[in-house]
């Protein structure tokens, strides 16, 4: 559990401010993000990177709130995008579209145009194709596309398969061995002006080794690239370090800095780093209440107000978050925080927490052992990445609202969804 979210006594505090508290006022399903969190977490970043020119551009599909992008576009970070979408959260936000990477292997038309027009630092091209069609499209505005090449250096990531992107079956990024012959092309192209190389591997990663052995593969590329006069202004090796879960024990943002830093020692290039995860995953919970409990032979169900539209994550990966009772001492007295019930009710069982919503796999954790009551709140930490920014309206279901703790202040970044919205675009016919 984050520093950032302890108990005081039985009690769940996020900073200096009871999560009960949170969920009296706002409800529940409900994100909660510490600005203490995001805050240390990018500082870690910056205080390991000093002396080294460098930028951090926070991934911003981790977690896409305008307040979080506002938190790190003041602390002077970056932002990688991937959709023009994104962008715009990005400039909204407050960021500069100067310190933008834009990623992704499906840029559109309209994207590239946004793009151009908002003069961003460089767009990360993931094929031939994309490259001639980003050609043809700055120059039709006159303009000049500052161009890097997200290369596959096929290195086996160790993660999870559906988000590993650096092997040679993967959708993204040149192959290796066609890469130079990319940057030569892109040379010749006259609307494109080739700034850099990129390389992602994947999320969620718990060693340093990957992460070397691509960066390896990346600088035997510059090198060549060097040897025949393309010089480069930057290496962005991407992001993908992992957090910790349940048992995972994923090397401290200082340390996996240091060993990019041996591994380009010698190097005058900028460097470009693409965390989320990292920045914003422990920073937040998804705070939900006890419907019911509900015993079985073989299983017993704790069905709370949460489901896999407001966390995919389980549902997606099987992916494993941590449940905490906000209450941890449930009492036959019924309480906003603790809920009410009987002896048994109230007794260590194992649990499936479950949602409402209308598929077997929806699922929050398997087998838990929990000491709660109905209408207790539960916290299912490490929420902060990749949870709202992947919710949806399944089964007609308003999107939770979020809330960023600031010390012993609590700012509404996003009012709760209603009903009426889900369907205001939509017409009879």
């Amino acid at each position: 559990m984050s520093n950032y979210f302890h108990y005081r006594g039985d009690r769940l505090y996020a900073e200096q401010v009871p999560l009960a508290d949170i969920a009296a006022q706002f409800d529940t399903p409900c994100y909660v993000y510490s600005r203490a969190a995001l805050t240390d977490s990018l500082r870690q970043f910056t205080d390991a990177l000093q002396g080294r020119e460098h930028l951090i551009c926070y991934a911003v599909k981790a977690n896409s709130n305008l307040a979080i992008l506002n938190v790190f576009a003041r602390l002077g970070a970056g932002f990688d995008i991937v959709s023009g979408g994104e962008l715009q959260r990005v400039l909204a936000a407050g960021g500069d579209a100067r310190k933008v990477v834009f990623s992704g292997v499906g840029k559109s038309v309209a994207e590239m145009l946004l793009a151009l027009d908002a003069g961003i630092l460089c767009f990360n091209v993931e094929s031939a194709a994309e490259l001639e069609r980003l050609n043809e499209v700055a120059g039709s505005m006159g303009k000049i596309a500052p161009v890097s090449l997200r290369v596959n250096p096929d290195v086996d990531a160790k993660t999870h398969p559906y988000i590993s992107t650096g092997l040679k079956q993967n959708k993204f990024g040149v192959a290796y061995d066609e890469a130079i012959a990319l940057y030569r092309k892109a040379r010749d192209l006259p609307h494109l002006r080739l700034t850099g190389i990129d390389c992602h591997i994947g999320s969620q990663l718990t060693e340093t080794s990957p992460f070397i052995a691509a960066t390896e593969k990346i600088l035997a590329l510059v090198d060549t690239l060097a040897g025949e006069g393309i010089r480069l202004e930057h290496i962005d090796l991407g992001g993908g370090l992992g957090i910790r879960y349940h048992d995972e024990t994923p090397p401290a943002i200082a340390d996996y800095v240091a060993a990019l830093l041996g591994a380009l020692r010698g190097r005058s290039e900028k460097l470009i780093l693409e965390p989320g995860r990292v920045l914003a995953g422990n920073a937040g919970v998804l705070l939900t209440r006890v419907e019911y409990l509900k015993h079985g032979e073989e299983k017993n169900f704790a069905i709370v107000d949460a489901a896999m539209n407001d966390l995919m994550r389980p549902a997606l990966y099987d992916a494993f978050h941590e449940i905490l009772p906000v209450c941890r001492q449930p009492s036959p007295q019924p309480s906003p925080a603790c809920g009410g019930g009987s002896e048994r009710e109230r007794q260590s069982l194992l649990y499936e927490i479950v949602g409402p919503i209308c598929e077997t796999g929806d699922f929050i954790g398997h087998a838990r052992n929990l000491a709660i009551a109905p209408q207790a709140l539960l916290a299912v930490l490490s929420a902060g990445a990749y949870g709202m920014s992947m919710s949806s309206n399944y089964n007609t279901r308003p999107r939770a609202a979020e809330v960023v703790v600031d010390g012993n202040t609590v700012h509404l970044a996003r009012e709760r969804e209603t009903v009426q919205q889900l369907y205001a675009g939509e017409k009879l016919i």
